[in-house]
């Protein structure tokens, strides 16, 4: 059975030019690029052409460029080596729909003395900027960290405008933003719309190239302590044979990106909204989560009332299609999604999210076969609950009465975030 594959702001494909970059690396050219002797040369030229191409992708210098093992470590670095640089500042500012890797350090900090503010956002997953502003503290804020795509409902967020009002309010807060889901995917111009970032976060294995390589943009002046120690590597900011490889891997992939960025982008876009449109027209009372909002191209995530995400994803496993829940960071969690939560999604929907994800490689007639597929096991599995009357395709009264609890719960939600 063919494997459709649509969860790939999970992890992605290695593209086959990435494998064919980084193959002279795993034979021949396996010497450490730190060592003095002439065959070192080879793999220390690399590591330094890496960064270099990855510099110009996003419009910043190569001594900007830190190579990290993924971009967790990248955040955390970013998050706790900023506290290292200036530990008189004990206030921080994150959003309640921040990836784990942001979201679990802040309340990690939390309990060991620091303010974080978590933002809420809207019913779509928008950030007000109103109360953005509200939070910055000048002289005591230390960090704003807020993503720029979210991973569950690809609801993009207006960094440029975040890290220019900080900027304004206090030029001593560090702007950090989380750019996991939209390197490959977006121009990311650090010079141009994002002059006012100083700390950005990528992983490689979101964009085709292998898991276990990221990088750390770290603006020249910005207050950052190294977080890993143990030697001279990466001009001392971060201990640790380079993974030469992959860090050419890495690099490989984001011109990749960047040379079929207008092409990939109309194509999958359109895949995107074909596959919004039917399953909307097919399936009835069902939601799409981050609907009015700027969102990333390839990410669609819908919530159907009155059926569980599990159920659907199982089946949809049975059928050789993989689509995901959320974050895979949480997918072992019976809990619905945080960011759903924080969008105050209805509880009769709430556990029937699914997140479908695409990538370069995904096929018109894989979506067809989503289309053609979802709408029968949503049937199949309502026809199992007591509140759904499927020769009606509408709740019974008992759940219609739930739904309407639901949607008056929500909108208090929303106007006390508010």
């Amino acid at each position: 059975m063919a494997i459709i594959y649509l969860d790939n702001n999970a992890t992605t494909a290695v593209a086959p030019e990435v494998v064919e970059a980084m193959l002279p690396y795993l034979r021949d050219q396996y010497f450490n690029p730190s060592s003095m002797y002439d065959a070192a040369r080879g793999p220390a030229r690399a590591v330094a052409e890496a960064r270099a191409g990855i510099a110009n992708h996003l419009r910043c210098r190569p001594e900007e460029i830190l190579f990290t093992s993924c971009a967790t470590e990248s955040n955390n670095t970013a998050i706790i080596g900023a506290i290292r640089a200036r530990p008189e500042r004990r206030h921080i500012v994150t959003t309640r729909v921040e990836h784990p890797a942001v979201l679990e350090v802040c309340k990690f900090l939390v309990r060991d003395g620091f303010e974080v503010d978590f933002l809420p956002v809207d019913g779509s997953g928008q950030l007000e900027v109103e109360a953005f502003v509200r939070a910055l503290r000048p002289g005591q804020t230390l960090l704003v960290s807020v993503m720029h795509a979210n991973n569950e409902t690809g609801v993009l967020f207006p960094i440029g405008e975040l890290a220019r009002i900080a900027k304004e309010t206090d030029p001593g807060i560090l702007v950090h933003t989380d750019a996991t889901q939209t390197a490959g995917k977006l121009p990311l111009d650090l010079k141009g719309e994002l002059r006012h970032v100083d700390l950005l976060s990528l992983s490689g294995h979101k964009l085709h190239s292998p898991k276990g390589v990221g990088a750390l943009f770290l603006r020249r002046g910005a207050p950052v302590r190294p977080f890993l120690l143990g030697g001279h590597q990466e001009g001392g900011r971060r201990g640790g044979t380079e993974n030469v490889p992959y860090i050419v891997g890495l690099a490989r992939a984001l011109e990749l990106a960047e040379a079929t960025h207008a092409e990939d982008h109309e194509r999958i876009a359109a895949l995107r909204d074909r596959l919004e449109d039917e399953l909307t027209r097919r399936i009835p009372y069902l939601e799409v989560n981050g609907a009015g909002a700027p969102r990333l191209d390839n990410t669609l995530n819908v919530a159907v009332h009155f059926v569980e995400g599990e159920g659907m994803l199982y089946q949809l496993s049975a059928r050789g299609i993989c689509a995901s829940s959320g974050s895979a960071c949480t997918s072992g969690s019976l809990e619905p999604s945080h960011v759903l939560r924080a969008m105050a999604v209805p509880f009769t929907a709430v556990h029937g999210s699914l997140r479908f994800s695409l990538s370069r490689y995904t096929t018109a007639a894989e979506i067809e076969a989503v289309i053609e597929t979802l709408p029968e096991i949503v049937a199949s599995l309502r026809r199992l609950s007591p509140y759904w009357d499927e020769g009606a395709r509408a709740p019974r009264p008992e759940g219609e009465a739930l739904l309407r609890q639901a949607v008056e719960e929500r909108r208090q939600r929303l106007a006390q975030q508010g």
